[in-house]
């Protein structure tokens, strides 16, 4: 109990935790150290490489700008992860999941729209079974 109270009074003074060391950027031939798996340079670019060559068309089509104006103003009002609020934790709202996917009939409807962090909408993918298959 006494090391959580020091631990408390430090993040008050703005001390913060240590990081995990940084590693090599798994682009091939790349340097840079980084905390994620690519540097911020190839980390755009691979972003941009799965858009254009790898997402499924169908996909592609669903999520376009449209998507990005609805989830915009769904996360405005919806700030917090819904399913960590129910266990009162309050994580911020990282992804914006469709109740009933888009592929099964699904619509952009804010009733069939759930904001989550990202480690909630990737465990409710995984016991979908939609998802990381064996």
């Amino acid at each position: 109990m006494e090391g959580l109270k020091v631990i408390w009074v430090l993040f008050l003074w703005g001390y913060e935790m240590p990081r995990k060391p940084k590693k090599p950027c798994s682009y091939p031939g790349c340097p840079k150290l980084t905390y994620g798996r690519y540097c911020e340079e190839h980390e755009k670019l691979t972003r941009k490489h799965y858009e254009k060559y790898k997402r499924n068309p169908a996909t592609k089509k669903r999520y376009g700008a449209h998507w990005k104006r609805i989830r915009d103003a769904y996360v405005k009002q919806h700030p917090v992860c819904e399913m960590c609020k129910k266990r009162g934790i309050h994580t911020p709202t990282q992804e914006v999941h469709h109740i009933i996917p888009l592929a099964e009939g699904g619509s952009n409807d804010w009733d069939n729209l759930m904001s989550l962090c990202k480690s909630c909408h990737s465990r409710l993918h995984v016991n979908r079974g939609d998802r990381w298959r064996k």
